[in-house]
């Protein structure tokens, strides 16, 4: 499902105030050299059983006469770390566990992105690493799942999605 295919479902409330959901988080990536705009990118939503946005920050920590340890931090890095049941045909699972992502390497596996709350539209947009961890796992009988964390490659953009 394309962003804005999602969004046509859904009234922008930049207004909106209020505890949120993982299901109220939109993540999206660009799949294909057409997806000229973010509202083109397809959304990583079928089969997900969870989502999580975090931060991976770097510090250094330095002890000082009379004031004591003070850390700096040194960087920080955008990750999504996605599992979920493996759902064949679906647009995100089949370009995210492609061949080509799966066992690529360097600029070939890093790709555009767009994170947003669905009812304020704001967010980020940027580019990950993508990293498939499991492909095909699971217990005799149960779902196949599947296991990908996407890293950032630079500090992310402020994004607002607005309705077409």
């Amino acid at each position: 499902m394309k962003v804005s295919e999602l969004m046509a479902k859904h009234t922008l409330k930049p207004e909106f105030a209020g505890i949120t959901t993982p299901d109220d988080w939109v993540l999206a990536i660009k799949t294909e050299e057409g997806q000229s705009a973010e509202k083109d990118y397809i959304v990583i939503q079928s089969g997900v059983t969870s989502h999580a946005a975090s931060i991976n920050s770097e510090t250094t920590d330095s002890q000082y006469i009379r004031t004591g340890k003070n850390t700096v931090r040194t960087s920080a890095q955008r990750q999504f770390s996605v599992t979920g049941d493996r759902m064949l045909a679906d647009p995100a699972q089949e370009f995210l566990l492609s061949l080509k992502m799966a066992f690529g390497t360097g600029q070939s596996v890093v790709v555009p992105y767009v994170y947003f709350n669905i009812f304020t539209g704001k967010g980020e947009k940027g580019n990950v690493t993508v990293n498939v961890t499991e492909d095909g796992g699971g217990d005799v009988g149960g779902n196949t799942t599947f296991a990908i964390d996407l890293m950032g490659t630079a500090t992310p953009e402020e994004f607002t999605y607005t309705a077409e």
